[in-house]
């Protein structure tokens, strides 16, 4: 095992190709990218502290089911797919741990094509705010309207006026290539359901088994 660091936007895996490395992000962010024939993509999951990416090969599958790319630069743990499979075949404690992060990993990204199909845009974003947040352990995050458009699957005209609404009742603040969580409470409050339950689901998976 290595630790690499991951510059933002670099893909990782591109949709069925062949997983080579396992990563294990320390302060990385990595999301989970649905791309289309015609070029437009929605994020489907986010990756960080808390799990890894290359759940498939935990699952008996060696090809990628979604583009991976870093949202947030930072270090990660590579390990070859390889080793990887070898470390878990030897430990069943590895493995169950990692089968449950797999469960939650399965909960978030259908909790986010409801999110996507059913939520207004200032929810959505409140949502994906919180769960970069999350994964980076930081309020200070590095993202553009229109990177986070691409990731929501809506046009920039439609992040600018949501962030301007929850920079106007003070739970962001923005400048140029960053935003920056002020009022976690209100970003909460704000957020629809989505991140309660996605939240929930990986507190109650990541606790220790009994």
């Amino acid at each position: 095992m290595k630790t690499i660091e991951l510059p933002s936007k670099r893909v990782l895996y591109q949709a069925a190709e062949r997983i080579r490395y396992v990563y294990f992000p320390i302060d990385a962010v990595i999301s989970l990218v649905s791309v289309m024939e015609n070029g437009a993509s929605v994020e489907v999951g986010a990756v960080g502290h808390e799990g890894m990416l290359g759940v498939p090969l935990l699952l008996g599958y060696d090809t990628a089911d979604t583009q991976a790319r870093t949202q947030i630069a930072g270090a990660a743990l590579r390990m070859r797919s390889e080793m990887f499979r070898a470390e878990v075949h030897q430990s069943e404690k590895f493995k169950a741990s990692l089968l449950r992060y797999a469960h939650g990993l399965l909960t978030q990204v259908a909790q986010t094509a409801a999110c996507n199909r059913l939520h207004s845009v200032s929810g959505r974003l409140a949502r994906w705010l919180l769960i970069a947040a999350d994964r980076a352990e930081r309020n200070d995050l590095p993202f553009t309207h229109e990177f986070i458009a691409q990731m929501l699957g809506v046009r920039r005209a439609g992040i600018t006026v949501a962030a301007g609404m929850l920079s106007d009742a003070g739970m962001i603040g923005y400048t140029r290539g960053h935003i920056h969580i002020l009022d976690r409470r209100g970003l909460e409050a704000s957020a629809c359901e989505c991140y309660e339950v996605v939240r929930n689901e990986f507190d109650l998976l990541m606790k220790p088994a009994a």
